[in-house]
């Protein structure tokens, strides 16, 4: 085993193996530490129900239809990364928001929804403080499947960023 290197966000039982160059190990620990691991997570934040609000408070509902919502989704800081750019996990978060909204202009009451698979391509960054676009339709609804295609672009230059597909389980609500 390799000497350990230093980091803020270095686990105490951190071990790096002989394989790995102590240097490639010293830099891929500095990076983690630049991206903010090493930031404490405010108490507040540990709330049930806390992430859900936090990521509805950035979008604005423009449209809703039956099988179609477009919204307006603003890249505040909180939510990009450190490369100053929406992070790919709050994209994640985002379509799972919309998306599920989307399915229930369709989805009778009586059902519930489960997210069954959720793919996203990445095809831009967004720059943070700027609009985003998003626009979700259903795709294919039936007694048992929905799946939503949510497209996301730049507002100012209608430029696509992240193409999108949810597909949910429609479950009926159990009774006990």
């Amino acid at each position: 085993m390799a000497e350990k290197a230093e980091s803020v966000c270095a686990s105490p039982s951190l071990k790096i193996s002989k394989e790995v160059d102590p240097r490639h190990a010293s830099q891929t620990l500095r990076f983690v530490d630049v991206m903010g691991a090493a930031i404490p997570v405010p108490r507040n934040c540990h709330e049930r129900g806390f992430y859900d609000g936090f990521l509805r408070s950035f979008i604005k509902v423009d449209h809703i239809q039956r099988g179609r919502i477009s919204c307006t989704v603003v890249a505040k800081p909180p939510i990009c990364n450190g490369y100053g750019t929406l992070h790919g996990g709050a994209v994640a978060s985002l379509v799972e928001i919309l998306s599920t909204s989307c399915a229930r202009t369709v989805v009778a009451e009586d059902k519930e929804l489960f997210l069954g698979e959720m793919s996203i391509s990445y095809l831009s960054a967004t720059p943070a403080n700027e609009e985003v676009l998003a626009n979700a339709s259903v795709v294919k609804t039936g007694r048992n499947l929905t799946v939503v295609a949510v497209e996301f672009k730049l507002k100012k230059t209608e430029n696509l960023l992240y193409s999108t597909h949810a597909t949910f389980y429609n479950m009926p609500v159990a009774s006990l």
